[in-house]
């Protein structure tokens, strides 16, 4: 299995046109993991760039300095930077289509095992009030003894496209800093003209504090090489 640890982001839309560019030469590579920490983004679903406040929330966003972009796959807007790490995995497939359930549960429960390796307490399910909500979203518990324990935050989502003989999931896990993504997500649900609630919004190191990206990644490269161990794929290798 192929890993390609991205030093830098492309930009917003760079980054997802490389994806899909990934995604039609996979028969030819094989299973691709690429990793990278990407530009701040709000990315957008196609129902919202339908909604009549589209254009004053993608306003919204560059003013708070995230690039708007509207992405094939996904829901509702969701908001990252380079706090965050951006997991696509891409592989060929006969029958892309009979395993999209099974991918979401096994790759939500794959960064939930990376967290638990930061005895992080994470778990799979939708949060009430969350922004693009999914009943696959990856949520974490802060823990007891903190002023905040017991309350849940989203610390990751995920999406998936389906092409002829191939897939592309892809999952954002927010490591650092929530702050800007609560900020930028309140204006452009408001202009959306969408309910959230911005306290469902959290990242790694508010329930872990000085948990890094880096430190994520060591998990989901951890987890990684022990699913291409398992389908055969051999040990994840990264180009020269």
């Amino acid at each position: 299995m192929r890993l390609l640890r991205q030093r830098e982001s492309l930009g917003a839309q760079q980054d997802y046109e490389s994806a899909m560019t990934l995604l039609a030469d996979v028969h030819r590579t094989g299973p691709v993991l690429r990793l990278y920490q990407p530009v701040p983004t709000v990315a957008f679903g196609r129902r919202d760039e339908l909604r009549p406040g589209f254009a004053a929330a993608a306003r919204a966003a560059r003013e708070s300095g995230f690039e708007p972009l509207v992405r094939r796959v996904g829901g509702r807007a969701a908001a990252y930077h380079g706090g965050c790490l951006v997991v696509d995995h891409l592989e060929p497939t006969e029958d892309p289509t009979s395993g999209i359930q099974d991918r979401y549960r096994l790759f939500g429960d794959m960064v939930v095992a990376a967290l638990e390796e930061l005895e992080v307490e994470a778990d799979v399910g939708e949060i009430p009030g969350e922004y693009c909500a999914g009943e696959h979203s990856v949520h974490g518990t802060h823990p007891s003894g903190t002023p905040a324990a017991g309350r849940r935050v989203k610390l990751a989502g995920t999406a998936q496209r389906v092409v002829a003989g191939a897939w592309y999931f892809s999952t954002v896990v927010v490591v650092e800093q929530s702050e800007p993504i609560r900020s930028v997500l309140t204006d452009v649900y408001a202009a959306l003209d969408l309910d959230w609630d911005p306290a469902t919004a959290g990242a790694v190191d508010d329930l872990r504090p000085g948990t890094t990206v880096a430190d994520v990644e060591r998990g989901i490269r951890k987890v990684y090489g022990m699913y291409a161990h398992h389908l055969g794929y051999g040990p994840l290798t990264e180009p020269d």
